[in-house]
């Protein structure tokens, strides 16, 4: 099967790695097709271009977007046109509500004791900003070993530092991705099934859902297949790279059954 990743952050989000090196690990991890998708950001989506031209990799440009109605509740949009302004100025106001969801967690931190400026964050993340931040401040600091830790001793439901997520709603976030030329996908739905709403997404014109996922196991799997087929959508897969340093995966890539392969090569580049 061949390998690809659509799927990808870089530090313009919360990657702990440049444009250029997340594609260059997925060269050396055999990947045939290519996405970053940083998180309400397109801004570092031209440098990982450039070295995909350089070395023949197949890309399209990408982007991460968060909702307001589930933690995980993400959806990738892909042949975005970068030049939308209305798109961008949609992401730019996704990074404010970003920021001060920031704000509002490190003074939850703060009202339980923690030492923990927003400035010991924001140097961190000098595009779009995240929880991760927060839990490399707080390691950083020397109060948790690892970002993984962060989250789960002061950033998950139930801790200090927990605040709802913020941005905006699904349909809105699929339509936004549509108005400026893209191809809507779910990602990583097998954690966000709660809230699944597959009609009212297809209507608002979902194209894909990202059926393979570092996480989803063999069930998740056939019961998105099985929503693919039912809805006519595409089937993509990533796996949610965020570098060395992430915590999460090694390195980028997944694999994919080729009729999935082919069906995503004729979508992407009209081939």
């Amino acid at each position: 099967m061949p390998k690809i990743d659509l799927h990808t952050h870089s530090d313009f989000s919360d990657g702990t790695s440049s444009p250029e090196e997340v594609v260059r690990a997925a060269l050396k991890a055999g990947v045939k097709i290519f996405a970053q998708t940083d998180h309400d950001t397109t801004d570092g989506v031209t440098r990982a271009q450039t070295v995909c031209k350089e070395f023949g990799l197949p890309f399209t440009t990408g982007v991460e977007i968060s909702t307001r109605e589930h933690d995980h509740l993400h959806f990738t949009g892909y042949n975005i046109d970068l030049q939308n302004t209305q798109f961008q100025a949609f992401l730019a106001q996704n990074r404010q509500c970003r920021r001060d969801r920031i704000c509002r967690i490190v003074t939850r931190l703060q009202q339980s004791g923690v030492d923990i400026t927003p400035q010991d964050v924001f140097q961190r993340a000098p595009n779009t900003v995240s929880r991760a931040h927060v839990a490399d401040a707080l390691k950083a600091k020397g109060l948790v070993p690892s970002r993984q830790e962060g989250f789960r001793k002061y950033l998950l439901p139930g801790c200090p530092g927990y605040e709802p997520s913020v941005g905006v709603s699904a349909l809105e976030a699929i339509r936004q991705i549509k108005q400026a030329g893209g191809l809507a996908v779910i990602a990583h739905p097998g954690i966000s099934s709660s809230v699944w709403n597959f009609p009212a997404w297809v209507e608002a014109g979902l194209d894909g859902i990202e059926v393979f996922y570092p996480a989803h196991t063999y069930t998740v799997k056939q019961t998105l297949l099985e929503l693919a087929r039912k809805y006519a959508l595409l089937c993509t897969g990533g796996s949610d790279y965020h570098g060395p340093k992430g915590g999460r995966i090694n390195a980028p890539g997944i694999f994919i059954p080729t009729p999935h392969y082919d069906r995503l090569l004729r979508r992407l580049f009209n081939t």
